[in-house]
């Protein structure tokens, strides 16, 4: 199960749009539901082990997710509590997974036991920065996301008109780039330069993640955090959690929604052309020095997760 993405915690969706209803979604090849139960988010697998009907459809009562079919009953650990008409008859009930909200978001652990818990970007438990936190659906598999989150070189041409203006307007022909690369316990981190103007950061957050320092002034901190999550073989579901540490001026934090959703569009209008849809070895394309950030993403990918997933769709 999850051969996409076995065994890993992720961030699902933002926490605020799990309310008092059930949410149904494809997590890494898998149906899931999600709900609020009486002792935080639960997740369970998307079907009755009844009649095997979407649990999704179904509703909540009294902290329990109630099936549309005959109205069992299964709480967050996916024990079957009741079973109408039938008093006393217990079930085993339905597979749960670890679920847990932290930062902002709902975060879900793609296998049935975790040994350890989410390792939460630190800007996303700091109460001093506010959160605002977007979705979206990409065809496009998540290693071509993942690579293109990670990628800093696209930045003065893809986004040439919003986030990588003022790396176009100084660039020369001559230019070059800097990158220092350093393993973490979580990832690693990358230093990046260009010419000598003022260095930046961006880190890889092991398997899916990325964070991005935007802002660091004594003055105000802006930080975007992004996940790539693998629905079915060929589409990702992009949440991007945008910090932003302005003191008072935080009130005005969600109008960069609308931006954020343009920088989006502009990757995903160059992304889902990418062919082969995964990420191939790196000798099936041509690389540069400034590709050894997103290679050593790709590298941990070939090793650890290629051979577990199922072949990508081929465009026709």
């Amino acid at each position: 199960m999850f051969d996409a993405l076995p065994n890993f915690w992720t961030p699902v969706m933002a926490a605020a749009d799990l309310a008092d209803k059930p949410v149904g979604m494809v997590l890494a090849g898998e149906k899931i539901v999600l709900f609020r139960g009486k002792d935080g988010p639960a997740a369970l697998l998307d079907r009755c082990p009844h009649r095997g009907v979407a649990l999704s459809l179904g509703r909540i009562a009294e902290g329990q997710l109630e099936c549309p079919f005959h109205g069992w009953k299964f709480d967050g650990k996916g024990h079957c509590s009741h079973i109408p008409f039938n008093p006393g008859l217990e079930r085993a009930g339905v597979g749960a997974l670890p679920a847990r909200e932290l930062g902002g978001l709902i975060w879900v652990y793609t296998g049935f036991e975790a040994t350890e818990e989410p390792v939460v970007p630190p800007a996303l438990l700091d109460k001093r920065f506010h959160l605002d936190v977007l979705t979206e659906e990409w065809s496009a598999h998540w290693t071509r996301a993942m690579e293109n989150m990670l990628d800093t070189p696209h930045l003065p041409w893809v986004h040439r008109g919003t986030i990588g203006s003022s790396l176009w307007k100084r660039m020369r022909p001559d230019s070059k780039m800097n990158q220092e690369v350093t393993e973490t316990d979580w990832g690693f981190e990358d230093r990046f330069q260009i010419d000598d103007g003022e260095g930046n950061q961006i880190n890889w957050r092991r398997p899916n993640g990325m964070e991005l320092f935007i802002l660091e002034k004594p003055w105000g901190r802006m930080r975007t955090h992004a996940w790539c999550v693998p629905t079915t073989t060929d589409h990702t579901r992009m949440i991007v959690a945008t910090a932003t540490g302005f003191g008072w001026l935080n009130v005005f934090a969600g109008l960069g929604r609308g931006f954020n959703r343009r920088v989006l569009g502009e990757d995903r209008a160059v992304l889902e052309s990418s062919f082969p849809v995964r990420v191939p070895a790196p000798d099936d394309e041509q690389n540069v020095p400034t590709d050894k950030v997103t290679l050593r993403f790709r590298m941990w990918y070939l090793k650890n997760l290629a051979e577990r997933e199922p072949p990508a769709a081929t465009p026709g």
